[in-house]
């Protein structure tokens, strides 16, 4: 895990896993409360959820835990619902209206992670505004896409109506471990994979706060079957702000 400052980059946040393990059902637990959420609750459907009335969802009570080092998904269905979890980072910082403990406007955002090839499970790790007022102000996501798949880097671009995107594909699946680092600044998104950028975006970013989800969730646009399951695994989250 990559710990300190960088030349322009102030380091907010780094978090790794290996204080001990905790099961699935007790995640953050004392040896991690202090640096991350569970985030949305048991129940709460993820984005394809809303439309299909709740049969994909969060559910960090049957799919969070800490073991080997790793944090860990179990991503898998029960009673007809796909289940998935988008724990966030707790970043210290001085937003208001409302407060977010994760919020930050720009900044540079590490990740290292591998996951199990399950198709209509996917993962969209990304970068929400804050105002909550989408597609108007916004979106980051990077790593995004069907965990069968390759992964990629998308900017929805800020200022319209309309959800209008942009997107930087690595070419990469996620069986290997990798690390993906999305730098957003004034006017322009960098996605590099493993060190080394992909590629950039300097049309429609985001000019408001935004706020870190690591959201995993399946049915976009086909849900897994009923029998997939398997796991996404980080070893480590690392967060800058721009100086």
């Amino acid at each position: 895990m990559p710990v300190g400052d960088l030349p322009g980059w102030r380091q907010v946040f780094a978090g790794d896993f290996t204080h001990g393990d905790v099961p699935v059902g007790a995640f953050p637990g004392p040896a991690y409360s202090a640096k991350w959420s569970p985030g949305y609750g048991d129940g709460t459907p993820d984005t394809a959820g809303q439309v299909s009335g709740g049969k994909s969802g969060y559910y960090p009570s049957k799919v969070l835990s800490v073991k080997n080092g790793v944090l860990d998904w179990y991503l898998h269905s029960e009673n007809g619902i796909s289940m998935g979890a988008a724990p966030a980072p707790i970043i210290a910082n001085t937003s208001a209206g409302p407060h977010r403990p994760n919020s930050q406007l720009y900044g540079r955002y590490s990740v290292r992670f591998k996951a199990d090839s399950l198709k209509g499970f996917k993962t969209a790790w990304l970068m929400w505004p804050d105002s909550g007022v989408w597609p108007m102000d916004g979106e980051l996501d990077y790593p995004e896409g069907d965990l069968a798949g390759t992964f990629f880097g998308a900017v929805h671009r800020s200022g319209s109506t309309q959800n209008v995107f942009d997107v930087v594909q690595s070419n990469a699946l996620f069986a290997s471990w990798h690390t993906a680092t999305t730098e957003w600044t004034a006017g322009r998104v960098v996605f590099f994979l493993d060190g080394t950028s992909i590629g950039s975006v300097t049309t429609g970013t985001p000019v408001k706060p935004m706020h870190y989800i690591l959201q995993t969730e399946s049915c976009l646009p086909d849900c897994p079957l009923p029998t997939a399951a398997g796991h996404v695994q980080v070893a480590w989250v690392a967060v800058w702000s721009k100086v």
